[in-house]
Formats: C-alpha cells, sequence, structure tokens
C-alpha cells in the first residue's frame, strides 16, 4: 500500500436510524398504533416507503394517506416522543456500529452524526456513548432541506472543517445515499430494511460486522480516485 491509502479519512459522517441504531422497528410501531388509533390502517410497505425521509415529509403522507389529523409538527411530536421512550428503554445497536466508532475515536478520526431525526432522539444516543464521540450533530430539524438534499452532509463537514472528499459517510437508505454522494462524500451503503441502488460515488456492503476504519478506507480508495 502507498502512504496515500493508508492515509485516514478527515472525519466519517454517520447516518443514525437504521446505521448505527435499529430504530426503523420503533419507527414502525409508532406510525402504526398512532394511525390504528384514528381509525386508519398502515402496512409495512407503507411504513418502508418512509424510511430515510425528513420526519416533516413522513408525516404528511401520513396525514394524506391515513385518517389521522393535525399538522405535520404535531405527528412528528407524537411519533418522535414513541420512539424517544423506545430508545431509551434499549439502545438497539447495528452489529459492529459501535466497534466502528470506538475505532475512529481510537485513531482520533472525528465522527459526525447526520441525521434526519430531530435532536431529542439524537440526544438520547448521544447520552449512551462516550462524551466527546462525535465532534458535530446534524439534526433534521437543523436543516431546511432534508435528505437527499446534501445540505445536512455538507453542513457537518462544514461543522468539522473539513473536505467532504476527504470523508466516508456510512449510509442505510437511498435518500440518504442520495444526499451523501450529492454533498461529494465516498458513501458506504449498508442496506438494511430498504435495498439501496447503485449511485456513483457509493459502495455496499453487506454489514459492519467485524469492520474496522483501514477496512473502509480500502473500501472507498476507488471512489477516491479522481482526486
Amino acid at each position: 500500500m502507498t502512504r496515500d491509502q493508508l492515509t485516514l479519512p478527515a472525519a466519517v459522517l454517520w447516518d443514525m436510524d437504521g446505521t448505527l441504531i435499529d430504530t426503523e422497528p420503533y419507527w414502525m410501531a409508532v406510525e402504526t398504533d398512532l394511525i390504528a388509533e384514528a381509525g386508519g390502517t398502515w402496512t409495512h410497505e407503507d411504513a418502508v416507503e418512509l424510511v430515510g425521509n425528513s420526519l416533516l415529509r413522513s408525516a404528511e403522507i401520513i396525514l394524506a394517506r391515513t385518517p389521522v389529523t393535525g399538522t405535520p409538527h404535531e405527528v412528528v411530536e407524537i411519533l418522535l416522543a414513541g420512539v424517544v421512550a423506545r430508545t431509551r428503554e434499549r439502545m438497539p445497536w447495528r452489529p459492529g456500529a459501535r466497534e466502528l466508532l470506538e475505532d475512529c475515536a481510537g485513531l482520533g478520526v472525528p465522527c459526525a452524526l447526520v441525521t434526519m431525526s430531530w435532536a431529542p432522539l439524537a440526544e438520547v444516543l448521544l447520552e449512551s456513548v462516550p462524551a466527546g464521540t462525535f465532534a458535530a450533530v446534524v439534526t433534521g430539524d437543523q436543516v431546511v432541506h432534508g435528505k437527499p438534499s446534501p445540505d445536512a452532509y455538507l453542513l457537518a463537514a462544514e461543522r468539522l472543517g473539513v473536505t467532504p472528499a476527504d470523508c466516508i459517510a456510512v449510509e442505510d437508505s437511498p435518500t440518504g445515499v442520495r444526499s451523501a454522494t450529492a454533498a461529494g462524500v465516498p458513501t458506504i451503503a449498508v442496506p438494511h430494511v430498504v435495498p439501496v441502488p447503485e449511485v456513483p460515488g457509493m459502495v455496499t456492503v453487506p454489514g459492519l460486522e467485524g469492520k474496522r476504519l483501514g477496512d473502509l478506507m480500502t473500501l472507498t480508495q476507488p471512489l477516491r480516485g479522481h482526486h
């Protein structure tokens, strides 16, 4: 390996739901409960369609398709409270994610959390990891345009003072992958609830278990060829 290939990334930018922690079943459960209470039905297919969306966009879809009433903001608050409560009860780490965070910390590579969930849910994760695990946090309530817009990833890179092309993003949804690659971040897709179609600037892995930061660098090396 050349010296270049051994260079560590400037930062690792992490999606949260479905990538670091498996909260998707929690979101699906609270959506189903809310809609059932209003007298509607919500299928697994309906729930899957919301994966990776901004929360307000998801709320708009629920309001348009079901008897649930209120504003998108009110719907988000109800869903968020339900998921926060479940996550506090049990933090559902995805296999290998926690170890990779520890590896980044050990090598002195900063991490950022880039999530479409709002701050109250991100806080639950932040409280469960060592202080300083994430050098920057961007949540869905901090950006005007959620994923698949590149804004959240651009903001994370700006807050860390790094160039997006020198980082690695880890994502599990097509929406998230489109956001990270649009921001110019070499992206590792770890499909979980939904398949992730190939787009330029990404590489797919089946899981993070047993992976180290060096493996992520090797995987994204071909994506850096044009720099």
